[in-house]
């Protein structure tokens, strides 16, 4: 049975900054991770690209966790996005600034940001167990006794980094969860975020349409990003966003052209009278999204009676979407819900309850939107959860 200062469970952005800060710190550091690759989830964000954070400011950043993000105040106190920048540039890798902030590796490969984490820990003397499910995890006295299918190890510290429930293929299984409530802590219900929106919209016509910086709203929630219209509703950013607010038989509006008010768009159409409809919208919208816009229309701007002008207007600038439910967990990119935060120390991320025993990333009670806030929270958290406080 090997000892070690510190094991972290699971191979996410989360536990692999963790046991970069654990090895920095000086303590003899174990990552487990029951895939075959190191960061299997991490792999596919950004499409592929890997979105490692935002710029923003604290703000921003505060503002891009709509689930509990105030918790984080603390971890960002002491490791923030523009640490996270420093980091990687400071490890040899390049990164660019996208629109919304969104930072991207130069590369535009997600295995650049992984090799990055993967060879500071082996740099920093850390050691890592890929192939390898832990199945039991125990406290005996001061000491953490965590066995895999063939192997068994203890610690006095125990960082548990296994993610959510969303997309179990990449692994997140809750397994973190099961710990947790092993050592009778409790866990919120969970659910899915950032998940694509199921909608009662016609679907095949506008199907595979993309839109730039468009809003969607419900209620007081004003989402202005990028869209994606899908054989089963709206995807992308603003749908992804929205999504942590609704969850079913509610009535969304899409705003079109946010970039105009409804004056700037009945000006537009006065002077685009001898044009068709159709034509006088393809210059501002996706064309198929005009033929849908204008099917019940006449032909010409002119033809357009003051009724139909306003209705025309209405309907690029709040058009109604009945959203009829989400995608499941499985499907969704982030769970929302997890480890209680109020048995969970801000500072440190030690639970109140079981000295030694460490949460960060997804498994906490804390969801982030899309564009480098997930990300961000992950590897600040695993950061401070591996660091020693004196």
């Amino acid at each position: 049975m090997t000892y070690y200062d510190t094991i972290i469970i699971g191979g996410g952005p989360a536990g692999m900054m963790a046991a970069i800060s654990s090895s920095f710190y000086g303590q003899k550091t174990l990552l487990i991770e029951k895939n075959k690759h190191l960061g299997k989830k991490l792999a596919g964000t950004g499409g592929g690209r890997c979105n490692v954070t935002n710029n923003g400011t604290l703000d921003d950043l505060l503002a891009g966790i709509p689930g509990n993000g105030r918790f984080l105040y603390s971890v960002f106190s002491q490791f923030d996005n523009h640490d996270i920048i420093h980091f990687f540039e400071e490890n040899g890798v390049a990164l660019k600034v996208e629109d919304h902030g969104r930072v991207f590796p130069t590369t535009d490969k997600s295995r650049t940001i992984i090799g990055a984490l993967e060879g500071k820990i082996h740099e920093l003397g850390g050691t890592v167990l890929t192939n390898t499910e832990v199945v039991s995890v125990k406290k005996i006295d001061d000491c953490f006794h965590i066995k895999s299918t063939d192997q068994s190890f203890t610690c006095g510290k125990l960082i548990v980094t296994t993610g959510g429930k969303s997309y179990p293929s990449t692994g997140s299984t809750g397994f973190g969860y099961d710990i947790a409530r092993h050592f009778k802590l409790s866990v919120t219900p969970l659910e899915a975020a950032e998940s694509p929106l199921l909608t009662d919209f016609p679907h095949k016509a506008l199907q595979g349409i993309s839109l730039d910086d468009v809003t969607l709203s419900y209620g007081k929630h004003h989402i202005t990003h990028d869209l994606l219209f899908t054989h089963f509703g709206l995807s992308g950013p603003a749908a992804l966003r929205l999504s942590s607010f609704v969850s079913g038989g509610e009535m969304a509006e899409l705003d079109l052209l946010p970039q105009m008010t409804a004056d700037d768009l009945l000006s537009y159409l006065i002077k685009k009278r001898e044009k068709s409809i159709k034509n006088a919208l393809k210059s501002l919208l996706p064309e198929r999204l005009a033929d849908f816009l204008v099917e019940d229309m006449p032909e010409k701007v002119k033809q357009l009676s003051p009724a139909q002008e306003a209705q025309l207007v209405d309907k690029i600038k709040r058009l109604p979407i009945k959203i009829t439910g989400k995608m499941s967990l499985s499907k969704s990119f982030v769970t929302k819900g997890g480890v209680d935060l109020k048995e969970i120390n801000p500072k440190t991320l030690e639970s109140k309850k079981v000295p030694g025993l460490h949460f960060a990333g997804e498994v906490l009670d804390v969801n982030a939107h899309t564009g480098g806030f997930n990300i961000t929270s992950a590897l600040c958290t695993g950061w401070i959860a591996g660091s020693l406080h004196y």
